[in-house]
């Protein structure tokens, strides 16, 4: 043991390297159980679906338009205009 490393230290430092030895074991475990085909886990969901997403839908929004004025036509066109010839 190194003189200027307390046995604390020490001791810290086991204890991290172990705790994150048990965490990758678990881990490792974990996912192989849920890539598994066809295994189900405990509260009766398949394995691959992710359950605390709500269901996406294919489509987007449906589009929204606003009418414009003909003075807010020509400041749009205006300032299309000045940015490009930027």
């Amino acid at each position: 043991m190194p003189e200027h490393v307390s046995s604390l230290q020490l001791a810290g430092v086991v204890f991290l390297a172990v705790a994150s030895l048990a965490w990758l074991i678990g881990l490792t475990r974990l996912v192989r159980q849920l890539c598994r085909p066809g295994v189900e886990s405990a509260a009766g969901y398949r394995a691959g679906a992710l359950m605390g997403l709500p269901h996406q839908r294919q489509a987007g929004p449906p589009r929204e338009a606003v009418e414009l004025t003909p003075a807010e036509q020509d400041a749009f066109a205006g300032l299309v205009r000045r940015l490009g010839h930027g």
